[in-house]
């Protein structure tokens, strides 16, 4: 019997800081409901991670040390990057920046990468990924006009990339909530889909020993009736199942 019919394999997700919560009354560390419920129902169990980076900046051999016992990383959406964090002045249209939560995704991202950890970056996670590697964000898509919130539209998924066997379509619709897109691609990224209005959907890194996509949409919102959708979690739930079996 293998480890995966013992347990589901282990699924970490930084949290996400919220101001205020009305069920807990203060402030919280939360993750979309939708987004672990996909987790969930591909077959893993879904553990939120405490993001803690003093002063913006992650221990890395403690990240290292959290991680080492997940089977696979899920980087989630949330708010905007600090733009200094790519060497750039702050658009006045970026939104909810915190230092610490910034520290801690990229050096999730540096850890998970160098631990060959199956990896799923959304939406905000894939823009985490691209600065990590050195890329660079467009602050801004040109307002509600340009933007893509509450925006449902059809992606074009290159054939042949794991983003494509996952979903098992080279035509996907997404549903997207952001106003900021890759600029400058991170080094060693490639692009595997894009939108009509050509900003980048999706990204692999070719070089990385683990299982990796990072789709600028949130599949969560419509896996539960969208078969592609829940093909891109269930890829990434099989990815760490083999992780348990090593």
């Amino acid at each position: 019997m293998s480890r995966f019919a013992a347990r589901r394999p282990l699924v970490a997700v930084p949290a996400r800081f919220a101001a205020s919560t009305s069920a807990l009354r203060y402030a919280a560390e939360v993750n979309a409901r939708a987004l672990i419920e996909a987790v969930w129902r591909a077959g893993g169990e879904p553990v939120t991670l405490h993001p803690h980076a003093p002063g913006g900046r992650a221990d890395p051999a403690e990240v290292g040390a959290r991680l080492a016992r997940f089977d696979g990383v899920l980087l989630p959406g949330g708010g905007d990057i600090a733009p200094v964090r790519y060497a750039a002045e702050p658009h006045a249209s970026v939104y909810d920046i915190d230092a610490e939560q910034d520290g801690f995704d990229l050096e999730v991202t540096y850890r998970t990468l160098e631990l060959g950890l199956p990896l799923l970056a959304v939406c905000r996670g894939l823009q985490v990924v691209n600065v990590a590697l050195g890329g660079t964000l467009d602050q801004d898509m040109g307002g509600a006009a340009g933007s893509h919130r509450h925006y449902v539209h059809r992606v074009a998924v290159r054939p042949g990339t794991l983003l494509a066997r996952a979903a098992g379509a080279t035509k996907v619709t997404a549903s997207c909530y952001h106003h900021q897109r890759v600029d400058r691609l991170g080094v060693g990224l490639t692009v595997t889909a894009r939108a009509a209005d050509d900003t980048v959907e999706g990204l692999e890194l070719p070089a990385h020993r683990g299982w990796f996509v990072a789709v600028q949409w949130h599949p969560e919102d419509t896996a539960r009736g969208d078969a592609a959708q829940r093909g891109v979690f269930g890829a990434f739930v099989r990815a760490a199942a083999r992780v348990t079996e090593v």
